[in-house]
C-alpha cells in the first residue's frame, strides 16, 4: 500500500466512526511556553483536555506534524543510527474529548490494523500500565480487560511508568497508555526468540506501532495528580513506523516515504545506500555512509516543514533548533560523503513532489525553502573552512610539544564556535597523530549546559484558585476592542520566578488587556481598586488562556478590580499595527505579489516587517512604498473588522499567513476591499487618518529570500523629520548658510579625499624610507632573517604594505614591528611560508603571546598577524620577546 494510501485510509476510517477531520496545526508553536515545537500529536489539543477551550468537536482524527529535538521528547541522537526514530514524524492520531474512552479506542484499533490494514494478528503485542505506587496508581484492569477480547493473554503485557504513563512533559495532561508493538522479525527468528520479551527493548525490528492514551489526569508543578474535568482519548500512531509495516520492510527509510529522497542524495553523493548487513564489523564504512543518509534524509523534512510554518533558521530560540539540526546533517554530508558544496536545497522539490500533496505549504513556499536553506549551507561552510584552519592551527603550534593532545576547551570552541561535532575533531587529530581531551571536553560541554539551564530556568507554581472562583470562570473573555477599562475579578493566581526575579500571573473573569500575539505587543497599565493599584507590565496567552503579569499581589484577591489599560501606549501600538497592513498592500503592488509577510512587531515605539523578496528594495521603491501608504494614511480610510468563518473570510480574498493556525471563526480586517483584506485578532485603528504620517527607517536582509522593514509612524515620525530638519540646519550653520547644501558638501568630500590622497603619498614616501633602514637592522639567527623594530608609522594600512614589501624581498624572513597607530600600540608579524611550513612558527599563535606585553591581544593567519594593546611602554619588551621563538 502506498504512504498516501496508508495515511488517507487511517483518516477515512475514522470519519466513518463519526470523527471530524482536522488539518495539522503549525508545527511551530505559539502562545505556550512550556513548548516550543508540537512534539506529539495531542499538542495542538492541550487547552480541550485541561478544560480550557470549548469543545466543538467531540470526536476528532488528523494527522499531526511533529517535531521532537529537545527537551523530554528527545530523538535527535537516535537519528539515522537506528532505522525507526525521526526529528519530524507524522502522527495519525484519533481523539475523544469526554465522549468515548477506552472500550471504542481500543475495539477501533483493533478493527483497523487487523481487518482493514490486514496485518497480521499473531505479529501483534499490546502493553498496558501495571500500576504506579508513587502516583497511588492501580493496574488497568479495564484495559487489560477489553485486550483479552482480542488478543490472548500471554501477548498483553504490563508496562511500568515510564513505557506505559504517558506525560507530555513535567506539568501538564497525562495518563496511562496502551501501546501495540509489531513483531517484524522472520519467522526463523520469530520461532527462536518470543517477541514478548523484545518489546520496549529497543530491538530495531520490535517496534511500538500505536499508542492509545487515556487522559484522565493533570500532572501539577509540586508532582502530584488532579483529576481532569473528563475523560479523553489521545490516540497517537506514527505513520512512518506504519508505512514500514504495511509495505514489509525492515527500516523506515527503506518505504517510499523516504525512498526518493535517499535516492537523490545517492546521486548527489555519488554513493551508495546498501543498509543490507551493516552492523557487521566488515561493513563498517558502509554503516557510515548509511548513517549519514539517512540523518540527511529525515533532516531535510524537519527543516523545511519548520521553513513553510514561518520558523527561519536564527541564533536564538526555535530558529537555534533548527539551525543546528540543519548543520548537523551538513556536517554528516561533508564528513561521511564527501559533500563540500552545498546540496541540502537540491533535496527540497523532491520532497515537495513527495509530500507536497498532503502538505500543500511544501509546494507553495518550495522557493524560500530552497533559497533559505541554501543561504544558511554556504554560510556554515565558511564557518567549517574556518574551523579547519583553527584546529591546524592548533595542531601546529602544538607540533613541537612534548604532549601530542588537543586540549579539551580548544576542542569545546570548535564545537560551539565552528559548529564541529567532536568525532569531526578527533578524525582530524588523528590524521596529525594527535588524541583530544574528551574529559575536558565534556566538562565544557557539561559547563555550558549549566549555564543555559540557569539562564532559561523558569520556576512555576501551581495556579490558585481565588476562593469561591472556579477556573472555567475565565481567562478568554477579552472586552478591550471595544473599551480599555472594565470592572474585572481575579479567578486564580501563581508565581513564576525566572532569573532571579519573582512575578505572578493574574486570570481575570473578563478583560480589556491584549495579550501578545500576532507580533502586536501585549497591553500594559493596572488593576485598581478603593485601596490599591497593582501595576500589570504585561500580558501574554497560554493555552488560550489570557495572563496578566504583575510585580505584586492585590492584599484583597476576592474584590472587584477596575482593569485599565495604558491607553496612550494602545493607541500607539494600534497605529503601528494598521500600518504593517497598508505597508504590506503597498510592498505587493510595488515589488509584486510573491510578497508575503514572514512576521512582525508591532510596538508603541515602532514597527517591524519581515517578508518574502529576493534581492534588496531599492532606494525608488522605498520611496514609492512610503508615498502609498502615506497617501492611503491621507485618505483617512475607516477599518472594517468583521467576524466570519474561515470559509467566509477566504472568499473575501483575506490574506492568511502561514504557520498561523486559525480557527473556525476569524476576524477580518479590511481598509478599503480593494486595498488590503487581512486575517488578523490585533488592534487598529478606527480609521487610518489617526496614524498621522508613516517613516521607514531601515530595511534589510533577515535570512535568504527574507526581507525586514522597520518603519515608525505618528508622533515617532513625526519626532524623525523635526530632527532631520534641525540636522539640516545646524549643517547650514556650519556651512555658513550657502545656496546649496548638497553642493557644499559635496565640495568638502572633493576636498578630503584629495587630502587624503596626499597624505597616502606621504606615508608612501616614508615607508620607502623605513624600508631602506629596516633592510639594515636585519640579523641572521639559525638561517633565519630576523628583524624587530619600533617604527615611526601612523597607519595600519601602510604597515601591512611595508611588510609584504620586505616579505617579497627577503627570503627567510621573520619580522615583528611595533608602532603606535592612533595613540594605541600595535604589533605586526610576518613570517616567510617555508618558516611556517618547515619550523612550525606561526604569526597568529606569536603575536598573541607577545601581545600580552602591550596588555592586548590579536590573531591572524600563520604567515601574517597583528595585535592592539593598551600600553604602548611594553612595545620594546614585546619585540624582545619575539625573539624567544628562535630558539
Amino acid at each position: 500500500m502506498e504512504s498516501s494510501k496508508v495515511r488517507q485510509t487511517f483518516l477515512d476510517f475514522f470519519k466513518s466512526k463519526g470523527h471530524q477531520i482536522v488539518p495539522s496545526a503549525p508545527m511551530v508553536v505559539k502562545n505556550d511556553p512550556t513548548l516550543m515545537f508540537i512534539n506529539s500529536g495531542m499538542a495542538p489539543f492541550k487547552d480541550l483536555f485541561l478544560g480550557n477551550a470549548p469543545i466543538k468537536y467531540p470526536r476528532v482524527a488528523d494527522t499531526q506534524k511533529c517535531l521532537r529535538v529537545s527537551g523530554k521528547h528527545n530523538d535527535l541522537e537516535e537519528v539515522g543510527v537506528d532505522t525507526y526514530h525521526h526529528t519530524l514524524f507524522e502522527m495519525l492520531g484519533n481523539w475523544s474529548f469526554g465522549d468515548y474512552f477506552k472500550k471504542e479506542a481500543i475495539t477501533w484499533a483493533w478493527e483497523l490494523l487487523t481487518e482493514v490494514y490486514k496485518i497480521d494478528k499473531e505479529r501483534l503485542y499490546v502493553t498496558v500500565f501495571e500500576g504506579s505506587t508513587d502516583d497511588g496508581l492501580g493496574f488497568d484492569q479495564e484495559a487489560y480487560d477489553i485486550w483479552k477480547q482480542f488478543i490472548p493473554e500471554e501477548r498483553i503485557l504490563r508496562g511500568n511508568k515510564k513505557d506505559n504513563f504517558w506525560e507530555m512533559g513535567d506539568t501538564g495532561p497525562c495518563g496511562p497508555c496502551s501501546e501495540i508493538h509489531y513483531d517484524g522479525r522472520s519467522s526463523e527468528d520469530i520461532a527462536k526468540i518470543k517477541g514478548a520479551s523484545l518489546v520496549n527493548n529497543d530491538d530495531p525490528q520490535v517496534i511500538e506501532v500505536w499508542n492509545n492514551v487515556f487522559m484522565e489526569f493533570n500532572r501539577k508543578a509540586d508532582g502530584s495528580l488532579e483529576k481532569l474535568p473528563a475523560q479523553h482519548v489521545d490516540t497517537g500512531m506514527g505513520f512512518e513506523r506504519l508505512v514500514r509495516v504495511l509495505q514489509g520492510k525492515q527500516s523506515n527509510y527503506d518505504t517510499d516515504v523516504f525512498k526518493p529522497i535517499l535516492d537523490k542524495i545517492e546521486e548527489l553523493s555519488t554513493l551508495d545506500y546498501n543498509p543490507e548487513n551493516e552492523n557487521e564489523p566488515k561493513n563498517k564504512d558502509q554503516r557510515t555512509i548509511n548513517i549519514a543518509m539517512r540523518v540527511i534524509a529525515d533532516h531535510i523534512r524537519a527543516i523545511s516543514f519548520s521553513i513553510a510554518d514561518g520558523q527561519l533558521p536564527s541564533n536564538t530560540g526555535a530558529g537555534y533548533v533548527i539551525r543546528r539540526i540543519l548543520r548537523r546533517a551538513i556536517r554528516y554530508g561533508y564528513q561521511s560523503l564527501n559533500l563540500k558544496e552545498p546540496f541540502m536545497y537540491q533535496l527540497v522539490p523532491v520532497l515537495a513532489n513527495q509530500m507536497g500533496q498532503a502538505f500543500p505549504e511544501l509546494i507553495s513556499q518550495r522557493s524560500l525553502i530552497e533559497k533559505v536553506i541554501k543561504e544558511e549551507e554556504t554560510s556554515f561552510f565558511r564557518t567549517l573552512e574556518k574551523g579547519i584552519e583553527r584546529i591546524n592551527a592548533i595542531i601546529i603550534h602544538k607540533s613541537n610539544a612534548s604532549s601530542k593532545i588537543v586540549e579539551g576547551k580548544d576542542a569545546f570552541e570548535l564545537f560551539d564556535t565552528f559548529g564541529f561535532p567532536l568525532d569531526l575533531t578527533q578524525l582530524i587529530a588523528r590524521e596529525n597523530n594527535f588524541t583530544i581531551d574528551t574529559d575536558g571536553f565534556n566538562k565544557c560541554m557539561e559547563e555550558q549546559k549549566n549555564r543555559s539551564r540557569q539562564a532559561t530556568a523558569i520556576d512555576t507554581s501551581d495556579w490558585v484558585l481565588v476562593e469561591g472562583r472556579k477556573t472555567e470562570e475565565g481567562g478568554r473573555t477579552f472586552v478591550g476592542y471595544k473599551q480599555l477599562e472594565s470592572d474585572a475579578k481575579i479567578i486564580q493566581y501563581r508565581k513564576v520566578k525566572a532569573k532571579g526575579k519573582e512575578q505572578y500571573q493574574l486570570v481575570l473573569d473578563k478583560t480589556p488587556f491584549y495579550a501578545e500575539s500576532g507580533g502586536q505587543v501585549g497591553d500594559t497599565g493596572f488593576l485598581e481598586s478603593a485601596n490599591e493599584k497593582i501595576i500589570i507590565t504585561d500580558t501574554k496567552k497560554e493555552n488560550g488562556i489570557i495572563i496578566h503579569f504583575t510585580d505584586k499581589l492585590p492584599e484583597n484577591l476576592s474584590q472587584t478590580f477596575v482593569a485599565k489599560v495604558n491607553a496612550e501606549r494602545r493607541l500607539l501600538t494600534e497605529n503601528n499595527h494598521s500600518a504593517t497592513h497598508l505597508l504590506h498592500a503597498a510592498l505587493r503592488k510595488v515589488l509584486g505579489t510573491h510578497v508575503e509577510q514572514k512576521g512582525s512587531l508591532v510596538n508603541d515605539e515602532y514597527l517591524r516587517f519581515d517578508f518574502s523578496h529576493f534581492s534588496k528594495v531599492t532606494d525608488e521603491e522605498i520611496a514609492e512604498i512610503e508615498s502609498i501608504v502615506n497617501q492611503k494614511i491621507r485618505e483617512n480610510i475607516s477599518s472594517d473588522i468583521k467576524e466570519m468563518s474561515i470559509d467566509d473570510a477566504r472568499k473575501t480574498g483575506a490574506m492568511a499567513l502561514f504557520g498561523e493556525k486559525y480557527g473556525d471563526v476569524v476576524r477580518v480586517v479590511t481598509f478599503d476591499k480593494n486595498y488590503s483584506i487581512e486575517l488578523c485578532g490585533g488592534t487598529h485603528v478606527p480609521a487610518t487618518g489617526q496614524i498621522g504620517l508613516f517613516k521607514i527607517t531601515s530595511e534589510s536582509a533577515v535570512a535568504a529570500g527574507i526581507r525586514r522593514i522597520e518603519a515608525i509612524t505618528s508622533v515617532k515620525a513625526e519626532a524623525f523629520f523635526t530632527q532631520q530638519t534641525a540636522l539640516i540646519h545646524e549643517l547650514k550653520t556650519l556651512l555658513k548658510n550657502p545656496k546649496d547644501v548638497l553642493k557644499s558638501v559635496e565640495n568638502l568630500v572633493e576636498q578630503n579625499s584629495e587630502l587624503q590622497k596626499q597624505i597616502e603619498q606621504m606615508l608612501r614616501e616614508k615607508a620607502k624610507g623605513l624600508k631602506i633602514e629596516l633592510l639594515t637592522k636585519k640579523q641572521t639567527i639559525n638561517g633565519i632573517n630576523f628583524i624587530a623594530e619600533k617604527i615611526d608609522l601612523d597607519s595600519a594600512d601602510a604597515i601591512k604594505d611595508l611588510s609584504f614589501e620586505l616579505r617579497n624581498q627577503i627570503d627567510n624572513l621573520f619580522m615583528v614591528l611595533g608602532a603606535e597607530v592612533k595613540g594605541k600600540p600595535s604589533l605586526s608579524v610576518i613570517i616567510s611560508d617555508n618558516l611556517v611550513k618547515d619550523k612550525n612558527l606561526n604569526a597568529g599563535t606569536i603575536v598573541r603571546e607577545i601581545a600580552k606585553e602591550i596588555q592586548g591581544n590579536g590573531g591572524g593567519a600563520a604567515f601574517y598577524a597583528v595585535a592592539g594593546g593598551a600600553n604602548s611602554q611594553g612595545i620594546a619588551k614585546a619585540l624582545e620577546k619575539a625573539k624567544s621563538f628562535l630558539n
